[in-house]
């Protein structure tokens, strides 16, 4: 193999092994978490989120999500919208501090929401809507737990509290965050009981925000890994030709 042909080689190789390590590191969004769509509510209001489930498996279903609600600011209103194929259960605790909401005491509140019986396969999602409110004024984000689990009976919890300014944690629990009234960038939000019962009819889609919550670290040594082995390959390639031509 001559000098040139050598040289073509090693450059095919390296581009090869680059690209291919490129694009596993661009899919690295992909790799999204469970999160609340949108992010933000308006503090004081209602507002249509939905808890958005990716399967982050390739040999597995999601058949079952169970969303716990934030203890510490518990809402008065919480109503699930039917996903087809999937069945819902809506479990509520007994308040220490009762609520006053419209004029009514409000003594129990929606703790933990469940839905069983459909499938997320691997390489989709499933967003699941709830209508809540009236959300808390004296917070800034409300913090959910999620509890996804696949057919092969893997339980992921996403759990995990994210530490402002810190590396993000392996399984963040869903976050919405909660604005001024007239923030830019706060979701749709409405702030009557009129309105709030007009969400539990509704058969509007969910706003899709199809933003992923960051990369997967999965995803980029996946795409370090692809470069390595296309350095190699090239290295491979230059002992291979200085063999034969020494032959």
């Amino acid at each position: 193999m001559t000098s040139s042909r050598r040289l073509r080689t090693v450059r095919t190789s390296l581009v090869g092994g680059i690209a291919a390590g490129s694009l596993l590191l661009l899919a690295g969004p992909a790799f999204a978490h469970v999160s609340v769509q949108p992010g933000t509510a308006e503090k004081g209001g209602y507002s249509t989120i939905a808890v958005k489930v990716p399967n982050e498996k390739d040999n597995a279903s999601t058949v079952k999500v169970e969303l716990s609600l934030d203890p510490k600011h518990p809402l008065a209103s919480v109503m699930p919208q039917a996903v087809p194929g999937w069945e819902v259960k809506v479990e509520k605790t007994k308040l220490d501090k009762p609520l006053q909401m419209h004029g009514k005491t409000i003594e129990e509140a929606v703790s933990k929401v469940t839905w069983t019986g459909g499938k997320i396969e691997p390489g989709q999602f499933q967003q699941f809507p709830l209508s809540v409110g009236q959300l808390p004024t004296d917070a800034d984000e409300l913090v959910f737990k999620a509890l996804q689990t696949y057919s092969d009976d893997d339980v992921v919890r996403w759990i995990d509290a994210s530490t402002p300014g810190g590396h993000e944690a392996e399984h963040p629990a869903p976050v919405l965050k909660l604005v001024a009234k007239g923030s830019a960038g706060a979701a749709d939000s409405h702030h009557d009981d009129k309105s709030d019962k007009d969400d539990k009819g509704s058969k509007a889609e969910p706003a899709a925000a199809e933003k992923s919550s960051g990369s997967d670290t999965t995803a980029r040594v996946l795409g370090v890994v692809g470069i390595v082995v296309g350095v190699a390959g090239a290295v491979f390639g230059v002992v291979a030709g200085r063999r034969r031509s020494a032959a």
